[in-house]
């Protein structure tokens, strides 16, 4: 069972977090903790490339947001389902230098009572920066157990060799280290790769299937156990996408494809009535989705507590 009281472990010497930044979710017999790894500061224009910015602007004001940078959330996951413990991204860490409120996953699971020795399988949903990052923080590899499995598709391995990134909108140095980092994470743990080619079970009732878009190799994880079913949606939609599933974002390899995706995984969730949690949608990022003219709807859960 996962601890959620408030107190950190007398071990650990991080600040203690004013808001405990951690959320348990039951899918059936499948426990399921959200986890706030921070937030990204990032420029509003990134959100939608292929927008008119006057309706981009309208947008974010009606939504109480900054003209011109925007926190974008960044949320890992962990399932519990037999006798596996399986973290599904691994955030930020620290390869990008200047955001400190960022890269907090690892002191956050931590936190939680959920020590990194623990761990028996990491799901990867695409090799971008703020989704290995977090495995490459300084004793993350040291604490994990040498058998740990982690499981990324081979489109996303083969992607990450010679990336394309001619139809992203990032800023300037955000390309370089992206294809850095997913060098560093190939290196660091290709002995303990599971790569899969388009659907493989980790876990009993905890299945990760390839979707592209995004990333060519980009993958969600569904979660299914006793009638219900949760969605780690990675990187397919953002807080925009909801109102405007048309719009693409900057860092979209391939913009198109990913509005596909998008727009596919919306009417499933609508239609089997899942949960939602994606990787940048505001923490706890805990919902559902329901159809809204040629729009879609995000249905906040009722905080449980």
């Amino acid at each position: 069972m996962f601890i959620v009281d408030n107190a950190p472990p007398a071990a650990v010497q991080a600040p203690i977090d004013l808001v405990p930044s951690r959320y348990a979710v039951q899918v059936g017999d499948i426990e399921a903790l959200v986890v706030s790894d921070g937030v990204l500061p990032l420029p509003t224009a990134t959100m939608a490339t292929n927008a008119d910015p006057a309706d981009l602007a309208v947008w974010l004001d009606r939504m109480y947001m900054p003209p011109d940078a925007f926190d974008w959330p960044l949320n890992v996951m962990v399932a519990k389902s037999g006798k596996q413990t399986i973290l599904i991204d691994a955030g930020l860490g620290g390869q990008f230098p200047g955001f400190p409120r960022a890269g907090q996953f690892p002191q956050r699971l931590q936190a939680a009572g959920i020590p990194l020795e623990s761990v028996t399988d990491v799901i990867i949903t695409h090799m971008h920066m703020d989704h290995v990052g977090g495995l490459l923080v300084e004793g993350v590899k040291e604490r994990l157990s040498p058998s740990v499995r982690i499981h990324v598709s081979a489109t996303e391995v083969a992607f990450w060799t010679s990336p394309d990134f001619s139809q992203t909108v990032m800023p300037k140095p955000v390309p370089n280290v992206l294809r850095s980092t997913a060098r560093s994470f190939y290196e660091t743990y290709r002995d303990r790769l599971c790569i899969f080619e388009d659907r493989h079970e980790v876990a009993p009732g905890v299945t990760v299937r390839l979707t592209g878009g995004h990333t060519p190799g980009h993958s969600v994880v569904d979660l299914v156990s006793g009638g219900e079913r949760l969605v780690f949606a990675g990187d397919a939609m953002f807080p925009v996408a909801f109102d405007h599933p048309e719009w693409h974002n900057g860092f979209e390899h391939d913009p198109e494809e990913s509005a596909r995706v998008r727009i596919g995984l919306f009417r499933e969730l609508a239609e089997n009535r899942g949960l939602l949690v994606a990787a940048h949608l505001p923490f706890p990022s805990v919902g559902r989705v329901a159809v809204d003219g040629d729009a879609f709807r995000w249905v906040p859960v009722i905080w449980d507590y």
